[in-house]
């Protein structure tokens, strides 16, 4: 089965020093990764084979997610392998969507464009069975909205980036 894939190609309007750390910044990633949920940022260590572990919470439910950093070329490429974890932050089934890939390879890329940074957002499953890529595939078209709106409020954080160095 073809592996399917998340891809989303956003323009921001600002450099890209900005929007990198818009992205590596975990006090600025905490108020948009997650948007309209509670994001608690356990641990953020930006290295290879550093670990950020994420949980988002929904009411008295949570989403703990593990992401192991696999290249860092600043400020140019993020790639990590994006895990569902446990609470002792094992790599684990998805309590809340147990057909979810446990692995999500994502690769975010920043491109300069002068006063504005392109980002282009790629994730696929990793070692995935069919069912779980079945699901990705099913579950990737509707999942663009959920970014727009974190990327929305990247938008905002750039702004306030900026303001606060004019």
């Amino acid at each position: 089965m073809p592996q399917p894939e998340l891809l989303i190609d956003r323009t921001f309007n600002a450099p890209r020093p900005l929007v990198w750390r818009a992205w590596t910044d975990p006090d600025l990633l905490a108020r948009w990764y997650g948007p309209g949920v509670e994001t608690v940022i356990h641990g953020y260590d930006l290295r290879p084979g550093g670990e950020w572990r994420n949980e988002m919470k929904f009411g008295d439910k949570s989403d703990l997610s593990k992401m192991v950093f696999t290249e860092i070329v600043e400020p140019e490429r993020l790639v990590w392998r994006h895990h569902s974890a446990d609470r002792d932050w094992n790599i684990a089934v998805n309590p809340m969507m147990p057909n979810w890939p446990k692995t999500l390879l994502t690769t975010v890329t920043f491109t300069d464009r002068g006063a504005s940074t392109d980002v282009r957002f790629v994730q696929t499953p990793v070692d995935a069975t069919e069912e779980e890529i079945a699901t990705f595939a099913q579950m990737a078209p509707n999942m663009s909205g959920g970014w727009g709106k974190g990327f929305a409020v990247i938008d905002d954080i750039l702004a306030e980036l900026s303001n606060n160095q004019a």
